[in-house]
């Protein structure tokens, strides 16, 4: 349970990837955290990140008294074929809303120059991009609310199309390259940086360091010192492993007594 907070309290502090600002003509969704949470009988049991994070964000709604959850993961069928997903159908104030969940971790890559700012943010594995996803929500995710075999699932909760307001909620964890740590990355939330990334051709500028590898749900925790440190050696001999799958872990680097830093150790 313990672990389980940590994780719901580290998805809780990340803040929202463009501010109050909207992101790429996309409405965000905003709410202010309260103080406490209660966790009593509450359980959160899903192993993969992403869901994890959709169950903490469905939590965080079922305590707002201003809203009501109609519904979440609503399959979209046509006969027996799921043609999408929308996240959630909520009242916000009475308000309809169609709200789509993220929460990512992306890179500030070097290797390619690219001539929209937002293209330079990708996935630790190289395999996902804030460009592509934004172009998902776009153009497949938000537009299914308008499809006619959604009409069904809008008319169960006596939905009228025109009133529902489409919004995103979208977290992100955001790492500089360790050596270019002052880039201007607008026009994203500053205050999503995280931490930074180094590659393992370059680990050895972190040799003078203490390392912990959490495990990947454990990615969302805010570094503490409650944790077993390794040594850079032995260290990199867990981080190699991962990196010989073409995977890029996430690690904590201890500083000093009082500076622990998150970072990525890519394999690019």
């Amino acid at each position: 349970m313990l672990k389980m907070k940590q994780r719901f309290l580290g998805y809780l502090n990340t803040p929202f990837i463009s501010g109050s600002n909207n992101i790429y003509g996309l409405k965000p969704y905003l709410f202010k955290n309260r103080k406490n949470y209660t966790f009593t009988n509450t359980l959160f049991n899903n192993q993969r990140l992403g869901k994890l994070v959709e169950q903490f964000v469905y939590f965080q709604l079922q305590q707002d008294d201003n809203v009501e959850i109609l519904d979440t993961n609503v399959q979209i069928k046509d006969n027996k074929q799921t043609v999408g997903e929308l996240d959630a159908l909520l009242l916000s104030e009475g308000k309809p809303i169609h709200l789509e969940v993220i929460y990512k971790f992306y890179l500030y890559d070097t290797i390619h120059n690219y001539e929209e700012p937002l293209a330079y943010w990708i996935g630790p594995n190289r395999k996902d991009t804030l460009l592509y996803k934004l172009d998902k929500l776009k153009d497949k995710q938000f537009p299914l609310l308008y499809n006619e075999l959604t009409q069904s699932y809008l008319q169960k909760h006596k939905l009228c199309l025109k009133t529902i307001s489409q919004q995103l909620f979208f977290k992100a964890q955001l790492f500089m390259p360790y050596d270019l740590q002052d880039l201007d990355i607008t026009p994203l939330n500053k205050d999503c940086i995280a931490g930074t990334y180094v590659s393992i051709h370059n680990i050895s500028i972190l040799k003078d360091f203490k390392f912990y590898v959490p495990k990947k749900l454990d990615w969302l925790i805010e570094p503490n010192n409650d944790v077993d440190w390794l040594d850079f050696y032995v260290a990199k001999s867990i981080i190699k492993n991962q990196i010989d799958e073409n995977k890029s872990p996430l690690v904590w680097l201890k500083i000093s007594t009082t500076e622990i830093k998150k970072c990525f150790i890519t394999f690019w």
